[in-house]
């Protein structure tokens, strides 16, 4: 199995190893004449800056695809702030984010706009997206809830929503307002994305068990293919618009 770490290739098996250019194996050193293709290839982090200014928020969103899950998010909203680093944590993405918005008003701008910039940082450190897998899907049980997830990094945005709360509000939060953050994700992003609550009664076990089921779906669907490093995963030879 091939592997990308720090700019060296390793090939890992059950007697040999492949390290800055030389197998090694027991005792014996041989030297490497023609390095794998995704060596010859290199290995590009994908990163992502966004910066979105509105008179209503301002919010700077800076993303890694590639990353270890470490995360630095304040918005203003507590509740926000802990579903996404449930999302850079379980996802693997690493996240920063900044978000000063109109609380004073409430938290429905706010909650938006770092959805938009978040998926925004996403759709930009995806590229083309040439080489991913594409499709993710995920169960997530917390306790005695149970939500579903599947998305297409498919580049055409489509949410479908099947959740429910019991309660209006989880703590100073709108729980209505969680539905608006998945759309204006899913539409900067470039996802179809589909997210059904199964069943469950806690409300923050239910709103937690969609960002947990979220991040796992896509970190397989961003993951890069090694058996189709360079192409897009898409008979039309592209992912994006009405194609």
């Amino acid at each position: 199995m091939e592997k990308s770490l720090s700019g060296f290739c390793i090939i890992e098996n059950t007697k040999a190893m492949i390290f800055a250019g030389h197998i090694i194996a027991g005792s014996f050193q041989f030297v490497l004449l023609k390095p794998p293709r995704s060596c010859q290839l290199g290995y590009v982090m994908r990163t992502a800056t966004v910066d979105r200014n509105t008179k209503e928020t301002r919010i700077s969103a800076s993303v890694g695809l590639d990353g270890t899950g470490t995360y630095d998010v304040r918005t203003g909203i507590g509740f926000i702030d802990h579903m996404l680093e449930q999302l850079s944590r379980h996802s693997l993405i690493d996240l920063s984010l900044r978000a000063d918005g109109d609380l004073h008003i409430d938290f429905h701008h706010t909650t938006e706009d770092t959805g938009y910039a978040v998926g925004e940082a996403v759709s930009q450190a995806l590229g083309d997206r040439a080489g991913i897998r594409r499709y993710g899907s995920a169960y997530i049980p917390m306790d005695e809830t149970l939500t579903r997830v599947a998305l297409d990094c498919s580049n055409r945005p489509y949410l479908v929503w099947k959740v429910a709360f019991s309660r209006p509000k989880l703590g100073e939060m709108d729980t209505e307002l969680f539905k608006e953050w998945f759309q204006a994700f899913a539409q900067s992003a470039g996802l179809t994305l589909h997210v059904e609550n199964l069943y469950g009664e806690n409300n923050h076990h239910i709103v937690e068990s969609c960002f947990k089921g979220l991040a796992r779906a896509l970190r397989q669907a961003i993951e890069i293919d090694p058996r189709q490093a360079n192409a897009v995963p898409s008979t039309k030879g592209v992912l994006g618009g009405s194609l």
